[in-house]
């Protein structure tokens, strides 16, 4: 690793300064950050800033992803004192607040993944839509016939809807509310439904086994220890589509990233037969 020389740290200080770090738009996150660089995290923060200048705000995570809407807690550590931004990505923009909103730039390989899958004149559901990155890619980048997405975070879904209108979508329907509420009274079947929740995910596999279509694919996340997959994945699929009486198929187990040491976020693809 080449050594840092930010001026104002020691030797050891500047080795201290983490690597990791995430970017969205114009803003650097921290997700983890040095207790004993606290009385200079102002200094590393400007140091980002100058030497990368399409950074205008540095943030670093107080709390993790916690509450109802499972959102971080974030601090300004350097630059303009703001936590709104305009990220871009396979040809979209969207405007987000990544404090009241949950976003991983992280996941953009695994967006491209999923648009390249589906197919002229699907139906599209996305759960816990978010932002509406996954609807918005997909219609962008794909000839899907419509993209449903639901959302129960108010401020995450009062950003979809402006990320529609951002992008001039016309084939994407918003709602607003709990997946177990909102899914029942839409009167239709999906050809593909993607649930990008991949913390507690599978208590929602019922619903969404409810509204798939025969030959469907759906695409689970979840969050595992290395030496739990894909094995826990599949069982909770297994268990879900014995309860709604379904067969199953996989198709696929694809790694998404690191979450924590030995801890990874997964997709299992699997098809109703």
């Amino acid at each position: 690793m080449k050594e840092r020389k930010i001026k104002g740290l020691t030797k050891k200080e500047n080795f201290l300064v983490p690597n990791s770090f995430d970017v969205v738009g114009d803003i650097l996150i921290f997700a983890e950050f040095p207790e004993e660089l606290k009385k200079k995290e102002k200094i590393v923060g400007e140091w980002f800033i100058e030497q990368n200048k399409h950074i205008k705000v540095v943030l670093k995570k107080v709390k993790k992803y916690s509450g109802k809407y499972r959102t971080p807690v974030l601090r300004v550590v350097a630059g303009e004192r703001r936590k709104k931004t305009r990220y871009l990505e396979h040809g979209c923009r969207f405007d987000l607040n990544v404090e009241s909103t949950y976003f991983s730039p992280r996941l953009s390989t695994e967006r491209k993944r999923i648009y390249q899958q589906v197919k002229k004149g699907e139906s599209v559901l996305v759960m816990f839509s978010g932002i509406s990155p996954y609807p918005v890619i997909i219609s962008r980048n794909s000839e899907a016939k419509e993209i449903f997405g639901v959302e129960i975070n108010p401020f995450a879904h009062e950003y979809a809807e402006k990320n529609i209108l951002l992008n001039k979508i016309e084939n994407v329907k918003l709602y607003n509310g709990d997946v177990t509420d909102i899914l029942p009274k839409i009167k239709k079947k999906f050809d593909r439904i993607l649930m990008p929740l991949p913390k507690g995910a599978e208590a929602f596999l019922g619903v969404a086994l409810s509204k798939i279509k025969n030959k469907g694919t759906i695409h689970f996340y979840d969050f595992l220890d290395k030496q739990d997959i894909p094995n826990l994945a599949i069982e909770k699929i297994k268990k879900s589509c014995k309860e709604a009486k379904k067969n199953f198929k996989i198709l696929d187990v694809v790694k998404c990233g690191q979450y924590s040491p030995g801890k990874y976020r997964i997709c299992v693809d699997f098809r109703i037969l």
